[in-house]
């Protein structure tokens, strides 16, 4: 069985998505603006040789050549750059965190999105990245030490129990909560992705997911912001969560501008039905911008 076969009534043109899925992911860079602008990273790539080009909705995100390698570059090094993938930068900018903010990134590591946030936040206010695996943390720890990251508080804690005491019982002013997930849409990057999947781990997945959104909204102060994310498909994972959480908890689905191609959330599938604000969430589809496949729903608290 063909897991992604499942989404063929989802998509306009299934033939592209499963050839999409196909073709290897081309190599990202962003640009760390806490160490470096995005001229500045063109100019030391344009001295190396790098092959590079920009992409055309966002200012610092770069695509390499076929072969270009992000950790062989300078700029790399020196933590202008970090490896990511174009649509994982869609969730801190849906977040849209300001300097001096209270900000909580429930399942940090390895880091990408965490160096976004705390670029976007100047480097000022305070960041929590949590993460329960001690390894990822590790990594997380390295790589905001490279990028120059100065503000965040790095926690170990099982995300759906979150404990505000160590910091001061304080909500957070915005929460991302980018979870665990069956990763489809990473099949691209990873053509292993989908070797040990099964409805009982996207089943499974999804009762860990419903969790830690739940204690997210619990953390964050009424009129506080919530950005729900995931690299897969299934609405079982994306739409069904986001169902729960509007039924259990105070808050609403909120739109937000995003320049890439995308499609609504659905409000229906296999027999189940979802409030008419899930259209507000986005699905990123891999054949509309030549990238990985992604969900992101922005969430307002004590709406």
């Amino acid at each position: 069985m063909d897991p992604l076969a499942r989404y063929d009534p989802l998509v306009d043109d299934p033939a592209a998505f499963h050839a999409a899925c196909e073709r290897p992911l081309p190599s990202v860079v962003r640009v760390n603006d806490i160490k470096a602008t995005p001229e500045r990273v063109r100019r030391a790539f344009d001295d190396a040789g790098v092959d590079y080009e920009p992409v055309d909705w966002h200012d610092g995100l770069f695509r390499l050549g076929d072969g270009e390698k992000p950790g062989n570059t300078w700029p790399f090094v020196h933590g202008w750059v970090y490896g990511q993938e174009e649509v994982s930068a869609v969730p801190a900018l849906a977040l849209d965190p300001d300097p001096g903010e209270r900000v909580f990134d429930c399942c940090a590591a390895p880091g990408s999105k965490t160096t976004q946030l705390a670029a976007l936040m100047d480097d000022r206010g305070l960041l929590v990245g949590n993460d329960n695996n001690l390894g990822r943390l590790s990594a997380l720890r390295s790589n905001a030490e490279r990028c120059g990251v100065t503000n965040l508080v790095v926690t170990r804690q099982d995300a759906r129990n979150f404990s505000l005491k160590p910091l001061s019982g304080e909500p957070f002013d915005r929460s991302l909560v980018d979870v665990p997930c069956s990763c489809e849409g990473t099949v691209r990057k990873n053509p292993d992705a989908l070797e040990g999947w099964s409805m009982d781990h996207v089943e499974g997945v999804s009762g860990v997911q419903k969790g830690i959104l739940g204690r997210a909204i619990e953390v964050t102060r009424d009129g506080g912001t919530v950005v729900y994310s995931t690299c897969t498909f299934a609405p079982e994972e994306n739409e069904a969560v986001l169902q729960h959480a509007l039924e259990e908890y105070d808050c609403q689905l909120v739109d937000y501008d995003l320049d890439l191609e995308h499609v609504p959330g659905v409000t229906e599938w296999e027999g189940e039905q979802y409030d008419d604000s899930m259209e507000r969430a986005k699905r990123i589809y891999p054949h509309h911008n030549d990238t990985g496949g992604f969900f992101c729903a922005r969430l307002e608290v004590g709406a």
